[in-house]
């Protein structure tokens, strides 16, 4: 089944943003005060990035050949440039959790170095599905983070909250293009679907093996209270992205359906005002975790 192309591109061109974040030495990997379980998950995460993302630009790169249309091939530009970035962050911050003593992350990173190289000899059109399918779930992990930033985040270095939420706005505002690369150039519903399923499954798997690891490490993950809340954890971020994977695996689906968050598009003008006001910045302005609904770190400097 051959499913319409969408070429409706968004309006807001890609901007690739320096992940500038203040973290270094000094970030403990429990950054979540009150969190440290929740803080080792999204470590976990982090540590597949630095092989996630290069193949999420491989593929769309390898694609750019066959796109005819201009608006969606600068769409793609803007997506690699983006993702490189955030490659580049969490590889730094990776770095710091390795200085401390997290032994067992050489192995883990060895695996996905493996697994994202067999990936890479895969027919363009299944990579294409799987880079799609990946960021159709970080359409629901991004409302999740987003929506409950008070809540996750009240306790945490600033500068690590700043980092993902950055991560989050970004994802959300490429969140068409990977789709639409590959309705324009390898279009199909059913691969498309098997997509969703495999590249969100596969990411999930190399998480959870992360975070173990840190647990282990930490002497958290064989205990029964640690346990219940890495569930606990995992519980929510399956509600809140179940839907998004369902939907997203329907015919006809369209990630422009899936409405942006006010916080995203204020972070996003926030930093559009930031540097045409005076440039890029040297090191990212943070979020205040503690502020009541932790508004975007423009915020204050717009009221200035």
């Amino acid at each position: 089944m051959v499913e319409p192309i969408n070429m409706q591109h968004a309006a807001h061109q890609l901007v690739v943003r320096p992940g500038r974040f203040a973290f270094g030495e000094a970030t403990p990997a429990h950054w979540i005060a009150d969190k440290p379980e929740l803080s080792q998950m999204i470590n976990g995460a982090s540590l597949v990035m630095p092989f996630l993302e290069p193949f999420l630009i491989a593929s769309i790169q390898a694609a750019r050949g066959q796109i005819a249309d201009r608006a969606l091939d600068a769409d793609a530009a803007g997506f690699c440039g983006q993702e490189l970035q955030h490659l580049r962050t969490h590889r730094r911050f990776n770095a710091t959790l390795t200085a401390r003593g997290y032994v067992r992350i050489a192995a883990l990173e060895a695996r996905m170095r493996a697994d994202y190289a067999k990936l890479q000899t895969r027919p363009l059109a299944e990579r294409l599905a799987y880079t799609a399918g990946f960021e159709a779930m970080t359409m629901g992990l991004t409302k999740w983070v987003v929506s409950q930033r008070a809540m996750l985040f009240a306790k945490a270095d600033p500068a690590m909250a700043s980092f993902i939420l950055w991560h989050m706005v970004e994802e959300t505002e490429h969140k068409c293009v990977a789709f639409d690369v590959y309705q324009a150039v390898t279009p199909g519903f059913a691969r498309r679907a098997w997509g969703v399923l495999a590249g969100s499954l596969h990411v999930i798997r190399l998480t959870r093996a992360g975070y173990q690891i840190l647990l282990e490490h930490d002497g958290l993950w064989g205990q029964p209270k640690s346990r219940l809340k890495v569930w606990g954890h995992a519980l929510r971020f399956v509600q809140h992205t179940l839907p998004f994977l369902v939907r997203a695996m329907l015919p006809g689906h369209d990630p422009r359906q899936e409405t942006d968050l006010d916080w995203v598009r204020e972070w996003i003008a926030g930093y559009d005002a930031l540097v045409a006001r005076s440039g890029e910045p040297e090191v990212m302005p943070m979020i205040d975790p503690g502020a009541p609904g932790m508004p975007t770190p423009f915020a204050a400097l717009q009221a200035a």
